[in-house]
């Protein structure tokens, strides 16, 4: 539950902002581990067999083998970036808990209040939002 009132740019979330918010990433928490269940079943719980829909005894040609792997490696790589999207819903649904949402991670200072309802798991202001990206591309 909400403990306290937490800012974005000056400005205190009231405990109902807080609820609703709050309300909104465990709903996205939902539907993207909805996906990640289906995308599963749909992709690591098939052979490449049963995948291409070949009932046939004879093997397969290199490129269906090959369109098959990086289908599955593409299948992977959106796992992996939902995966991390549901770490950063549960980091965000922690910090409304803890009091701590609204701040920037990195700087201690507060997030705009706009970019907390654009993109309520934001852990960063955009300044530091920009610095962790440009070191995060060298």
């Amino acid at each position: 539950m909400v403990k306290k009132k937490t800012t974005g740019k000056g400005k205190a979330f009231t405990a109902k902002q807080l609820q609703a918010i709050r309300k909104k990433l465990i709903g996205e928490k939902a539907k993207i581990l909805q996906e990640l269940i289906s995308l599963k079943g749909d992709t690591l719980n098939k052979s490449f067999k049963d995948a291409s829909g070949d009932l046939s005894g004879y093997s397969f040609h290199m490129a269906d083998m090959a369109t098959d792997l990086y289908d599955r490696e593409f299948s992977l790589e959106l796992a992996e970036g939902e995966r991390e999207r549901l770490y950063a819903f549960d980091d965000a649904i922690k910090r409304i808990d803890s009091g701590e949402y609204g701040t920037c991670d990195y700087c201690g200072e507060p997030i705009p209040k706009q970019r907390l309802i654009a993109m309520p798991e934001a852990e960063y202001c955009i300044k530091c939002q920009e610095k962790n990206e440009k070191s995060s591309e060298r």
